[in-house]
């Protein structure tokens, strides 16, 4: 083998291995790689200071209330399924009818 082929050889793995990578990258962009994005979903998330957060999980036929942390998860309250909603349930529009998150939290805390 001459200097030219191997070189020649060298080029195309490198070439092959950007392919490789490109194409990774592209499935990571684009979202191909997520699996069922309907049986989890964030209902509603708020910050409780420095790295704590209090979140509501919509998980198949329940919702859960989470607490957190850096360091721990921890299940604060379990609630009935909500209504079967779209995407505007998350942001209601002014004057809807739909509780804030923070009524909804105090009345799952009075429940406990």
């Amino acid at each position: 083998m001459s200097e030219a082929d191997v070189l020649r050889v060298i080029v195309s793995l490198i070439f092959i291995l950007m392919v490789i990578m490109a194409g990774a990258w592209v499935v990571r962009r684009s979202g191909f790689n997520r699996g069922n994005t309907q049986a989890l979903r964030v209902v509603a998330s708020q910050n409780l200071g420095n790295r704590a957060w209090v979140t509501i999980i919509e998980v198949e036929d329940a919702r859960l209330v989470l607490g957190i942390t850096a360091q721990h998860i921890s299940l604060l309250h379990t609630l009935p399924p909500g209504p079967p909603s779209a995407e505007g349930a998350r942001n209601p529009p002014d004057g809807a009818d739909t509780p804030r998150f923070t009524a909804a939290l105090a009345r799952a805390l009075k429940r406990r």
